[in-house]
């Protein structure tokens, strides 16, 4: 079951950033990347908590300020040689409108 929420439109988050969306108890970083593209996860490290919306973006990564590990934006997971997973949201782009799938 889905539950998709507006977040914001594509102009709200600048290129190679993100901004950080409340959802009840979560922080959800939204990312756009130099093509446009839109990613959600949670707003934390696997490793030690940093906050991804802090980090450097770079095509379908972001890098975490406090350790520079590589988390992909597409599933969450760290990449190698690293391990772990922060979770993530599916994305979409409706009429220049963000939603994500936050169920």
């Amino acid at each position: 079951m889905s539950k998709w929420i507006e977040v914001g439109t594509l102009d709200d988050i600048p290129a190679l950033g993100a901004r950080v969306v409340q959802y009840g108890e979560k922080q959800i970083a939204v990312f756009r990347n130099a093509k446009d593209q839109i990613f959600a996860l949670n707003d934390s490290c696997p490793h030690k908590q940093g906050q991804l919306s802090q980090g450097i973006v770079h095509d379908t990564t972001v890098t975490c300020p406090l350790h520079n590990w590589k988390i992909d934006l597409q599933s969450g997971e760290a990449k190698a040689p690293d391990e772990g997973c922060t979770g993530h949201y599916e994305t979409k782009l409706e009429s220049g409108k963000i939603l994500i799938d936050v169920e």
